[in-house]
């Protein structure tokens, strides 16, 4: 028997299979810290023509990143994978990192996220 999580499932990997083009030329760049002052900063990013979003909150201590909570992160399970990329952002202090294989699409607009909070 065919549960319904499952057919669900198969249709979002079709889906964003199908919206490849959508996300394979984004790019991101990271803004100058030393314009931001110490805080939390509220980034969000809509993978058009796909389930992908996310919301979160970069925090800035000194001129660095030194925490990044993702608030909400809808997309396919699969996806999920993609969060442990802020650990490499944090690491690095950078947004030119390796994308999760398999979690591209939420990988890119987890960066993406962390771009539109610095801005």
């Amino acid at each position: 028997m065919i549960k319904f999580k499952h057919v669900f499932f198969l249709l979002v990997c079709v889906f964003i299979s199908g919206c490849s083009t959508t996300y394979k030329n984004l790019t991101a760049k990271m803004p100058d810290l030393a314009l931001r002052t110490d805080g939390t900063y509220r980034g969000i990013y809509d993978l058009s023509g796909t389930p992908v979003k996310v919301t979160l909150d970069v925090t800035v201590q000194n001129q660095k990143i030194t925490g990044i909570k993702i608030i909400k992160h809808s997309g396919s399970p699969i996806g999920k994978k993609a969060e442990k990329i802020t650990d490499q952002i944090i690491a690095n202090q950078s947004l030119d990192v390796d994308v999760i294989t398999g979690a591209t699409a939420s990988s890119k607009s987890i960066i993406k996220a962390v771009e539109n909070a610095l801005q």
